[in-house]
């Protein structure tokens, strides 16, 4: 029994984690459509959602969105030490954007319509 307890905490932590993954670039894009943030900025706007992400998690997919010229990113002096790498979103990256806010529309009434339909 407590093997099998053990077994679907890890599906679950498993399966936790690949949903949230998923969720992380969208937000990370949303987030960067602002005002240009740095990325201490952009994880305390995750953990205030309660999706906690560390800054080392951030740069590889902030690296990827610049590569794909998603993002873009200008070096500030910072006040409080050295200088940051502020990130906004450039003209693709805002397009991408409004096609991932249709799809999280359509994915989201999908869900909640199979949630309503089960629960009744």
């Amino acid at each position: 029994m407590k093997d099998t307890e053990t077994n679907l905490q890890k599906y679950i932590q498993q399966n936790s984690l690949s949903m949230r993954k998923g969720l992380i670039e969208y937000c990370v894009m949303q987030i960067c459509s602002g005002k240009p943030v740095y990325v201490g900025e952009i994880v305390t706007k995750l953990k205030d959602t309660d999706l906690i992400v560390v800054e080392g998690t951030l740069y590889p997919l902030l690296s990827r969105l610049a590569s794909e010229k998603l993002v873009s990113y200008e070096w500030k002096e910072s006040k409080t030490g050295p200088p940051r790498k502020y990130y906004k979103l450039t003209v693709d990256g805002h397009g991408v954007l409004e096609a991932y806010n249709s799809q999280w529309k359509e994915l989201k009434k999908a869900v909640d319509g199979i949630i309503k339909g089960v629960k009744k």
